[in-house]
């Protein structure tokens, strides 16, 4: 099992940056694939990147490509996401996830962290 926790979040102006990290705990982390979705006031959930199982296979939302990049650090169980050029528009709660393989999907994640607030000012 896995438990997730985010940090990084906060207020910036537009075009700014911010560093998310999600530190994960529990024996089986390196098995997973991880994952970040968004969640924006009266949104759905959307589908931001993913890394594969070995850090090997990147998948980024359409929305984000070009301006986000997902890492991740093994020896710190530790996923990245780097956002640059901020919008107005990315203003979300953040969620990592893991999940048995990488995907678009929430459905294909099974371990959620409680999410941390990034908010863009314009």
């Amino acid at each position: 099992q896995v438990q997730l926790v985010e940090s990084g979040g906060g207020l910036v102006q537009a075009g700014g940056s911010l560093r998310l990290s999600c530190t994960a705990s529990g024996r089986t982390f390196s098995s997973y694939a991880m994952g970040w979705f968004r969640q924006g006031p009266g949104k759905e959930r959307e589908f931001v990147a993913a890394i594969s199982r070995g850090g090997g296979r990147i998948y980024d939302g359409d929305s984000v490509k070009g301006r986000f990049t997902i890492s991740v650090d093994n020896a710190k169980n530790t996923v990245y996401l780097q956002m640059n050029s901020l919008k107005p528009e990315d203003t979300a709660v953040y969620y990592c996830a893991a999940g048995p393989d990488i995907g678009r999907t929430t459905a294909r994640y099974t371990y959620w962290g409680q999410g941390t607030q990034v908010t863009v000012s314009s």
